[in-house]
């Protein structure tokens, strides 16, 4: 490997801190952050191996929510009730904390509510969530403070210009929010607190010696007392007993559209697919229940079966009688695993980890990344 050429000031000013951070999404940055607030004479290091968050944090759709009722459905039937709520109870004051953390402003959030979306073909799906409205409202009731969370709200659908679809559920509670200006705001913040974010450094592996620990990497070896890794999927690389694994969402956006009818988010398919207005441009995600397999990946990309699909549901569901063209694509890649919280856990005495949100990150990513810097702090 080419020689770094580092220099002594370089070395003493950026390579030892007393805790490093693997991860500059939204878990990576608010555990920096929540670090320096309570101990200001820490030093923190945040190592990010992307140019940008390389993993969601900025690649997301930007939904400020706490699950559509199919998914808080489905939830119940895996974790049961107790537990849901708890989960829902993270979420909420997740997306409270980043409010008051950032400041609603600078999220550019907009509470215009969510919508889930229903084709006769799923009249079980939907006769099922529509039998579970009283029940879910009564189960957030004392998370949020409101009655009525969820409601029917059928009498939208021709307003929106759907077509095909019969059955329309509102979340009125559910937001969103720009992921850009989310991160940028939060970058803003840490380095207010005189954190060290070096881009462009992928973590190689890493060593404990005594009570530090060595890290080495692309961009030279690091030196911390605690290394916290908040890089979500990518941890697995480093960490393979975690029970996580990777999975990719691909993204689309069009070109702006004269008098668009959509305002607000939307999910179908139990939350598989997720679009909304991007001021007057259709944003639309997902489809790795298409082919899980090909999905459970690091790598970015896009495929033809995903691509084919979103445009299909583009022309046939979301815009049947207008005209787009696709301005852009990309894709993010989230943690999912075999339970629905996230990892908060200490791999060894001077190492641990805050990653799998789920595919909830912008929810639960505040509360998980403050979790850990409480954690962190219990242990110097």
């Amino acid at each position: 490997m080419e020689s770094l050429n580092l220099s002594y000031w370089e070395k003493a000013s950026f390579y030892t801190s007393d805790v490093l951070i693997v991860g500059a999404g939204i878990v990576g940055l608010t555990a920096a952050i929540k670090l320096k607030k309570e101990q200001p004479k820490l030093t923190v290091t945040i190592l990010e191996r992307g140019f940008l968050p390389s993993g969601a944090s900025t690649k997301n759709a930007g939904f400020a929510c706490f699950g559509s009722l199919s998914e808080l459905i489905d939830q119940e039937k895996r974790c049961g009730t107790t537990l849901l709520h708890q989960l829902i109870k993270k979420r909420w004051i997740g997306l409270q904390k980043l409010r008051l953390l950032v400041g609603d402003p600078r999220l550019d959030l907009k509470i215009n509510g969510g919508f889930e979306l229903f084709k006769p073909s799923e009249a079980a799906l939907s006769e099922e969530c529509v039998s579970k409205i009283s029940h879910f409202n009564d189960l957030v009731r004392d998370i949020t403070n409101e009655k009525y969370v969820f409601n029917i709200f059928n009498s939208k659908i021709e307003a929106f210009g759907f077509e095909g679809i019969d059955c329309l559920i509102e979340n009125r509670l559910e937001a969103q929010l720009d992921p850009g200006k989310m991160i940028k705001a939060l970058l803003a913040l840490a380095s207010s607190l005189d954190i060290s974010i070096l881009n462009n450094c992928t973590v190689n592996n890493f060593k404990e010696d005594g009570n530090s620990v060595s890290i080495s990497t692309t961009q030279g070896d690091f030196k911390s007392k605690k290394l916290l890794f908040c890089s979500n999927a990518f941890a697995n690389l480093l960490l393979p007993n975690l029970e996580l694994k990777p999975g990719r969402g691909q993204v689309l956006i069009t070109e702006p559209i004269e008098n668009l009818k959509l305002k607000g988010t939307f999910h179908y398919d139990k939350g598989y697919y997720y679009f909304r207005n991007v001021g007057n441009r259709v944003l639309l995600g997902g489809g790795r229940n298409l082919d899980f397999f090909t999905e459970e990946t690091h790598q970015f990309g896009e495929t033809p079966l995903v691509q084919n699909t979103l445009l299909r549901l583009l022309k046939e569901v979301i815009l049947p009688k207008t005209p787009f063209q696709i301005d852009q694509k990309w894709s993010g890649i989230m943690a999912f695993g075999p339970e629905l919280s996230p990892i908060i856990e200490e791999i060894s005495p001077n190492v641990s980890c805050a990653v799998r949100c789920n595919g909830m990150g912008i929810a639960i990513g505040c509360q998980t990344g403050e979790e850990a810097a409480e954690m962190v702090l219990r242990s110097l």
